[in-house]
């Protein structure tokens, strides 16, 4: 009697075991999947953070490069309307210095005019009657030589200062669109090595936020782990 009612209990105490360790496993299961479910959203929620953050980031680049590229555009444009304006004001100023050279033939001829006329009356009054004709002629031949050859000069003078300031205006123009070409490559090719670098700050952040997030989760985990086998343990024990 006393051996069945041994066994009995014994039974008993394997069935209520049982059912406590089933009721443990199924607690264990419940937290494990909490946990999963937990950190399933947690890296959802972590990740839509960051493609935020990122879509952000990028949208902010492309409003920055968009700037910079119609800047430059507009700088270069306000260049090319200075010197159409240059151009525009050119045959002014090309026509200024024409007068001075004209000024400059003008006053050549009139001193050529004197010491024609100057020699002329020498002559005449030294050289008998008789031989005016030919002097004069002879001498009207040599004004009119020397007077084609100033205006030859003045021609020549008048071409050189046209071909001159041309050429020293598209020099000039072109020196100053290079510099202001290199000027903003230069600013763009600033803008990016500071979006490359705030790029790169940004995937490291990343990065390091979802090593954050594992090492939080892998510590969660083993404390849950550590909450389930302790009691297992002490009843280990205690049977």
């Amino acid at each position: 009697m006393l051996l069945a009612r041994h066994s009995l209990d014994q039974d008993l105490l394997r069935e209520d075991l049982n059912k406590k360790q089933t009721q443990k496993d199924l607690e264990c299961a419940l937290l494990l999947r909490q946990h999963e479910a937990t950190r399933e959203l947690e890296l959802r929620q972590l990740q839509a953070v960051q493609r935020t953050r990122a879509e952000l980031t990028r949208l902010q680049h492309q409003t920055e490069l968009g700037n910079q590229l119609e800047y430059n555009k507009r700088r270069e444009q306000e260049l090319r309307q200075k010197h159409a304006a240059q151009v525009r004001q050119q045959p002014k100023s090309l026509k200024s210095k024409e007068l001075q050279i004209k000024k400059q033939f003008q006053e050549t001829c009139k001193i050529q005019t004197r010491q024609y006329k100057a020699l002329r009356a020498h002559l005449l009054e030294t050289t008998p009657k008789a031989q005016h004709k030919s002097l004069l002629k002879r001498l009207k031949e040599e004004q009119t030589r020397k007077l084609a050859i100033l205006a030859e000069q003045y021609d020549q003078s008048i071409s050189e200062m046209l071909s001159s300031q041309a050429l020293r205006l598209d020099e000039t123009q072109e020196a100053e669109f290079q510099a202001l070409r290199q000027q903003l490559q230069q600013e763009l090719e600033l803008l990016n090595a500071y979006q490359s670098k705030i790029k790169i700050r940004t995937e490291s952040q990343h990065e390091r936020e979802l090593r954050e997030l594992e090492q939080r989760v892998a510590l969660r985990r083993a404390l849950l782990e550590q909450r389930v086998r302790g009691p297992a343990s002490r009843t280990g024990e205690g049977e």
